[in-house]
């Protein structure tokens, strides 16, 4: 079928305007939505449509704002960076070829719905290139939606899911349930699910109004007082499909793009990648080039920041499938004298402590790279290579640390070659962390998205080789030239991705020493706690599951007993009804839907107001320990070792943290009893013992170093209790004479000024009024000045630099500083306060693990660091070196950094890791 493609770029011109930072040319014109714009209209080019246009709203009103006066009447003017990149938009569609439509008096949904209707007449396929849920109405067999900014299409089964009704019922559902946006008038308080549901039950929107009383509840008296209105918001959100066209959907053929106006363009708003390609295009049609020989080129994402310039790096790779010893003679011949080996496991799953390997690839030249199956076993598979034989000749490689490798999430194929006896050295360079330490914040950290940023490519998914969902085959399965073309385009990709990222670490000699002095040679220190992994008392956790239980039921028991009737505690649903319609209390947060929000913030407001809020919230809490770790942690304990292997992250935590996952070890709760009982389920083995090594206050203490403020520095210095001593300076007194308010009001102000807590957050936490929390910080500042102007001059660098720094030379970007959302921008400039400090703990205490891992290396296996927890290092030493073991972490973790106040660490042992703590 031929193929119409309808380009509603009104909705696209805002999603990419706000989907991306304000970004401007060198003359400082703003280009962000006309970047993304042209990126979406490049790759709808390469799809190469039949019938193409660009529809956008025409200036003016429209006959909906003749029916009803108030419509759209709530949006704010169009701003100014964004109607600046209108007319050159145009300009620029124009010049592409794109036939452009704005038709006056009706918006550019009516233009769409009445090409759509026309093309299906006559049998032509639509697809609607969009992001607006209005659209929906219009899809059909034949017609479907296309977001190109997150690549998801919507067909009728797509509707269904998304919105829980058919296409031809989306013009009732948007009736019921009104668009603030739009200032389309609904029926209030009713939300998705409600239209939904009411849709399934009556058919359509006629049936219901006929039927509204037998609509029970609150919500069916205001679905009576909206029926007078709801005939009109029908008319407001109902396309149009019979407006006057000029041209009919066959006049809509792609035009020929006018490429010296199109090349002044790319010029002035500096699009270069763009630019590029017109070139290769404008040289190929004029016989410079062999465009009919030359490989396709990947399409073009639709929203992209290509920063590589350089020749060769988005061009289409040559691999070979290796399956001859000959094949991988040459291969090794080629990796032995190679000054940096690109490599790639595929296996049978992502927990690389469960999974077995499937076949390995290698590059050591961008554009060039061989897959080496060794366990694909479908019918018809070639002979390959003995498993054991590959590994045994790759093994002194890998385990040479003068023959330097690189790896993407290197740490994973690390953990998947310790399973056969590879311990691999001379770990030079990981693509991931290269991104990461260059600027965390850019982008995800993935192969996908760094190649689609970094060099303009689009790799082969995985979903593409192995298939989706329950039709997925495992790796083994996939046909060998298959999976050579994706598995050797992944050693290929991380080369290239090295080529393109590391030059600019060698720019910037601070971040070159993150990179290369803490997160390089902290990637075999996680590699080797994840597989050691910590021993786990399964029986008592399942105590502690049934304990949990126990003291659940009787705090459901006792909310029934105080509502007078049996509920739900886990149904949203039923607490909505009860906390908001029954009970009359107050709904101070709302769901994005609208309806009245009983999350944990929402129950947290008004559990002074009555007592069920807070059962419920202690009831979720007691929930989510058990599901999270008394129940989980049993079932994931590792057939092969008998332990609990988490996965450790470094490129997930924009200041730096590692984070952990499967299980989450950071988010294992300390302040309740409950909480703290799951950490003696980590135990050691008999004749060991768990060692727990602390920082105190960690980032108070970098908080005094970077400030230098003398009152804070002396009174770490003293050695005393910090918090007691704030308190006798914000207050007068001396230490003796501080309460136990006092001090707590310091220590609060101590930690939130970290995180950028205002007085209305001070005042909430310590129970007091706003204004005297605004005392309490003005003393604060007044007693430590040097706080107060540290903190001044870090929000001034962030402003100028649109970054801050870690005492380690580690950056964090911080975009939204130039945010029109005041909301955002006062929470980029907390970050900014905050992030030297908590990345500098970051950076500290990585420092701290390779310290003790490399002189745990030289002991004689007497202790093993299993876990990092925030400020905490978590280690099973051997009863009879305890002593020396403990004084050698202190000191390594004590010496990770030199501030100018002492590092302290307080070390505990026990039988179990709470004991320890």
């Amino acid at each position: 079928m031929p193929k119409l493609i309808l380009i509603d770029g009104s909705s696209y011109l805002y999603r990419a305007f706000h989907a991306l930072p304000p970004l401007s040319n060198s003359q400082g014109e703003p280009t962000g939505a006309l970047f993304g714009i042209v990126n979406m209209l490049r790759a709808t080019l390469k799809a190469k449509p039949d019938y193409v246009a660009f529809v956008s709203d025409a200036p003016g009103p429209t006959f909906r704002n003749a029916l009803y006066e108030l419509y759209k009447a709530n949006r704010p003017p169009m701003p100014d960076d964004l109607r600046a990149q209108v007319e050159p938009m145009l300009a620029i569609v124009s010049a592409l070829g794109f036939p452009i439509l704005r038709v006056d008096g009706v918006e550019a949904d009516d233009v769409i719905g009445t090409l759509t209707e026309e093309a299906c007449v006559q049998g032509i396929e639509v697809e609607i290139s969009t992001s607006d849920k209005d659209l929906a109405q219009l899809v059909r067999p034949g017609v479907q939606l296309v977001n190109t900014m997150t690549n998801t299409t919507t067909d009728t089964a797509g509707v269904v899911e998304k919105f829980g009704v058919q296409p031809s019922q989306i013009i009732d559902f948007l009736t019921l349930t009104g668009d603030t946006v739009d200032n389309v008038p609904g029926v209030p308080k009713c939300g998705p699910k409600t239209a939904a549901k009411w849709l399934a039950e009556y058919g359509n929107l006629d049936n219901l109004m006929a039927n509204a009383d037998k609509v029970g509840g609150k919500i069916g008296e205001s679905l009576r007082a909206a029926l007078p209105q709801l005939p009109l918001s029908r008319q407001l959100v109902t396309i149009k499909t019979d407006v006057s066209l000029d041209l009919p959907v066959t006049g809509l053929t792609p035009r020929d793009k006018h490429v010296d106006e199109l090349r002044e363009l790319f010029r002035r708003y500096e699009f270069k990648a763009a630019l590029k390609d017109l070139e290769a295009e404008a040289a190929a049609s004029s016989g410079e080039g062999a465009a009919a020989e030359a490989p396709a080129s990947p399409p073009a994402p639709a929203i992209v920041e290509l920063e590589a310039d350089i020749p060769a790096l988005n061009m289409q790779g040559q691999y070979e499938l290796v399956t001859t010893q000959a094949q991988l003679d040459h291969w090794l011949a080629k990796i032995a004298n190679a000054p940096l080996i690109a490599f790639d496991t595929e296996t049978t799953s992502i927990d690389s402590m469960q999974a077995d390997i499937v076949g390995l690839s290698l590059s050591v030249e961008p554009g060039h790279a061989c897959y080496v199956p060794l366990t694909h076993d479908y019918p018809g598979a070639p002979a390959q290579l003995p498993r054991d034989q590959v590994l045994a000749a790759l093994k002194p490689i890998f385990e040479d640390p003068n023959r330097p490798k690189l790896g993407q999430h290197a740490k994973y194929d690390i953990n998947i070659l310790s399973h056969y006896g590879i311990v691999v050295q001379g770990l030079k360079h990981d693509s991931m962390l290269e991104s990461y330490v260059w600027n965390a914040t850019a982008t995800r950290h993935d192969m996908d998205s760094l190649a689609r940023k970094y060099l303009g490519y689009e790799t082969i998914k995985y979903e593409e080789v192995a298939g989706k969902g329950a039709k997925q085959i495992a790796f083994s399965q996939v046909d060998c030239d298959t999976a050579c073309r994706y598995a050797a385009e992944d050693a290929d990709i991380t080369l290239r991705l090295h080529h393109a990222l590391w030059p600019k670490l060698e720019s910037a000699p601070s971040l070159r020493s993150v990179y290369e002095n803490i997160e390089i040679p902290l990637v075999p220190v996680l590699a080797s706690m994840e597989q050691r992994g910590v021993l786990i008392d399964v029986n008592n956790l399942r105590t502690q599951s049934q304990q949990l239980g126990k003291r659940m039921l009787e705090l459901q028991q006792e909310a029934w007993k105080g509502l007078g009737r049996e509920f739900s505690l886990d149904s949203p649903k039923q607490l909505q009804a009860i906390l908001f319609d029954e009970l009359g209390l107050p709904a101070k947060l709302k769901t994005p839907t609208g309806q009245p929000s009983t999350n944990e913030e929402a129950l947290e407001a008004i559990a002074d107001d009555h007592p069920l809020p807070r059962l419920i919230l202690d009831y979720r809490g007691l929930a989510k320990l058990r599901s999270t770790y008394t129940d989980k942690l049993a079932e994931i304990v590792n057939p092969r070792t008998g332990r609990v292997h988490t996965s450790y992250h470094q490129g997930a935590v924009a200041t730096g943290r590692v984070s952990s996952s499967d299980p989450n070890l950071q988010n294992i709760p300390v302040r309740t009893e409950e909480g703290r009982r799951i950490r003696q389920a980590f135990v050691a083995p008999d004749g060991w013992v768990v060692l727990a090594a602390d920082y105190s206050q960690i980032e108070l203490r970098i908080m005094a170093h970077l400030s230098g403020d003398e009152g804070l520095l002396k009174a770490f210095h003293e050695g005393g209790d910090v918090h007691r001593a704030t308190a006798a300076e914000v207050f007068g007194l001396a230490p003796e004479q501080v309460s136990a308010n006092q001090r707590r009001a310091a220590k609060a102000i101590n930690f939130g000024l970290m995180y950028g807590m205002s007085a209305f957050g001070l005042a909430r936490q310590l129970g007091v009024d706003r204004g005297e929390a605004s005392d309490y910080m003005a003393r604060y500042f007044a007693r430590y000045p040097g706080v107060h102007a540290f903190m001044d001059a870090t929000r001034q660098q962030a402003h100028r630099d649109g970054y801050v720094e870690t005492l380690f030379g580690r950056r964090l970007y911080l975009e939204n500083l130039t945010s029109r959302n005041q909301a955002l921008r006062a929470g980029a400039e907390r970050a900014a306060v905050n992030a030297p400090m908590q990345g500098t703990a970051a950076d500290i205490i990585k420092r701290a693990m390779i310290a003790v891992h490399g002189w745990l290396g030289q002991r004689n296996d007497d202790a093993h660091m299993l876990m990092q927890v925030h400020d905490e290092l978590v280690f099973e030493v051997r009863k009879d070196a305890v002593d020396e073991v403990r004084a050698g972490v202190i000191e390594r973790m004590s010496g990770a950094a030199q501030l100018s106040v002492p590092l302290l660490v307080e070390a505990g042992v026990g039988t179990n890791w709470d004991e320890a703590h």
